[in-house]
């Protein structure tokens, strides 16, 4: 999940579709993006930093939910593979 980028567009005050909109990408394609379900591309990468004004490492900085109220930065030594091996 890229916790950062959910809440820059929270403040931002837009709605998510109309940033979608905005970019040229679909709704379904950005919410997949802010939920770790879709690695956005380099081109998304920097249209949505730059369309919400932030640093593009943070803002794609990934958090992994291990609970319902609880987030993890998921670095290269923390992360997770496929076949649940760290």
């Amino acid at each position: 999940m890229y916790l950062n980028l959910k809440i820059q567009i929270f403040k931002s005050g837009i709605r998510q579709n109309h940033i979608a909109k905005d970019l040229g990408i679909g709704d379904a394609v950005l919410s997949k993006i802010i939920h770790g379900y879709r690695v956005p591309s380099e081109g998304e990468r920097k249209l949505l930093a730059n369309y919400l004004g932030v640093d593009e490492a943070w803002l794609f900085e990934e958090y992994e939910v291990t609970s319902a109220s609880r987030f993890s930065l998921v670095t290269p030594e923390t992360k997770v593979t496929e076949d649940g091996r760290s």
